[in-house]
């Protein structure tokens, strides 16, 4: 059973800067494609960031392009999440995620992190 746990969350002002991190057990990250979702009160789920198992593809939605920088350290399994210039719009939970191929559809990825709660101040 793949588990996946975030760490990083919490309360920063606006402009500020926060690094999420996700830890896999049970199985390697290694492979597989991993992003990283958030979610607001009342919104859907949306990717913010993906990226392949080599490192080599990218996506990040046009809302934190520039300021949010994902990356993996597959010798640790280990997935990151770099987010600067934090806005009160970027408050929300965010979920780490793995899957078969780094997309924005939620329903490509197998399994979830429980979420971590990011709150930007303004």
């Amino acid at each position: 059973q793949v588990q996946l746990v975030e760490y990083g969350g919490g309360l920063v002002q606006a402009g500020g800067s926060l690094r999420l991190s996700c830890a896999a057990s049970g199985r390697t990250l290694s492979g597989y494609a991993i992003a990283w979702f958030r979610q607001a009160p009342g919104k859907e789920r949306d990717c913010v960031a993906a990226i392949s198992w080599s490192g080599s593809t990218t996506y990040y939605s046009n809302s934190v392009k520039g300021r949010f920088t994902i990356s993996r350290d597959n010798a640790k399994n280990t997935m990151y999440l770099q987010m600067s210039s934090l806005k009160p719009e970027d408050t929300a939970v965010y979920y780490c995620a793995q899957g078969r191929t780094p997309t924005r559809v939620a329903s490509i990825y197998d399994y979830w992190g429980q979420g971590t709660q990011v709150t930007v101040s303004s």
